[in-house]
């Protein structure tokens, strides 16, 4: 069984295309080509569609006329991995850093949805739960 690929692998354009697919659940070369911060020819977004399948990013499903391009991670999988890079390579791993960037990033806003699972967080970590 192949290696599972890591998203730190990525460059910044499949990064970018990554997170368009991600964005979307699953997109055509056109749809990526519309939601690129900078204009790339079709046969330029295929290619980096094709890598990243090469590379296991993505997969695709034959529809009509085009492919339609599926992430293989799951979001969930993939939201985990870019935490823990962000948090080890910005925060020096430092959960604390993160949080109150995040907080800050958000104007201080969170609702009491996320208060109360954070509130639990913490005193499940107290209680050696975590």
């Amino acid at each position: 069984m192949p290696a599972r690929p890591h998203l730190s692998e990525l460059s910044r354009r499949e990064r970018q295309i990554m997170d368009i697919i991600y964005l979307l659940g699953r997109a055509t070369v056109v749809e990526v080509m519309e939601h690129l911060p900078a204009e790339l020819g079709n046969s330029t977004v295929r290619k980096q569609l094709n890598i990243l399948e090469e590379k296991g990013f993505l997969r695709h499903e034959k529809r009509k006329n085009s492919n339609v391009y599926l992430p293989t991670i799951r979001a969930e999988s993939a939201g985990s991995s870019a935490m823990k890079h962000l948090l080890e390579t910005f925060f020096q791993g430092s959960v604390s850093r993160a949080f109150v960037t995040m907080v800050d990033v958000m104007g201080g806003r969170l609702n009491d949805q996320d208060r109360e699972k954070i509130a639990r967080l913490i005193e499940e970590s107290r209680e050696g739960g975590r």
